[in-house]
């Protein structure tokens, strides 16, 4: 799952593509479960050149590649567009069954708040001290709801401080797909970044943070 960058959508999106290609090999798409998708009319089909000029997705394949190197496998690219909390619920619910399959790993691509004139955004709390502060503080906040995996919780977090998260919609969709599905998940961030330390209102930087989501009874 990776945010739309570019065209505006309501809904979420396929490739047109039978593979992806990356600097490591060929990354086959499924058929049969696009094909599934495709069937419930909830999906829009990318153009070529939306889907190449996308970096969302693009950027995970090697690492995909790298993981599961020998092993066989195939990829479901699913383009998220701007949803409601609504419409993320449905899609949770229509994917939820895919993350019940142990043969199945979704991969969930977002990074975390733009921060500078650049972006638009520059909420400052003073009391955190220096500016990269405030946004460590700022982040750490969301990162805190999204392991409580609270749904409710993380809407209303981007409606009080609008932190320019790209993959928002992507993981409003995971947490429903937790949510909704049998297996019982667990989500922890493991590591946190910033592109830059920003002192004063002219500097600007991009944080970023990873997690995993893990079946809390194998743990």
């Amino acid at each position: 799952l990776g945010p739309s960058h570019h065209p505006p959508s309501r809904r979420c999106l396929l490739s047109k593509c039978t593979s992806y290609r990356s600097p490591l090999g060929d990354l086959p798409i499924c058929k049969d479960t696009y094909a599934s998708l495709n069937e419930t009319g909830k999906f829009d089909e990318m153009e070529r050149d939306v889907d190449e000029a996308e970096h969302s997705l693009e950027m995970h394949l090697p690492y995909i590649c790298k993981v599961m190197e020998g092993k066989a496998f195939t990829l479901v690219p699913i383009m998220v567009g701007s949803l409601s909390p609504v419409v993320e619920a449905e899609y949770g619910e229509l994917l939820k069954h895919y993350i019940d399959d142990p043969a199945n790993l979704f991969v969930v691509s977002s990074d975390f708040c733009h921060w500078g004139k650049r972006f638009n955004y520059t909420f400052y709390d003073k009391q955190c001290g220096p500016i990269h502060k405030s946004i460590e503080a700022l982040d750490y906040a969301g990162m805190e709801i999204i392991e409580r995996q609270d749904i409710a919780g993380f809407t209303n977090y981007l409606h009080d401080y609008s932190n320019t998260i790209c993959g928002r919609h992507p993981i409003g969709i995971l947490l429903n797909i937790i949510m909704k599905c049998q297996t019982v998940m667990g989500v922890k961030f493991v590591r946190y970044e910033q592109s830059s330390k920003c002192t004063c209102m002219k500097d600007s930087s991009v944080s970023y943070a990873s997690a995993v989501i893990y079946c809390t009874d194998a743990v």
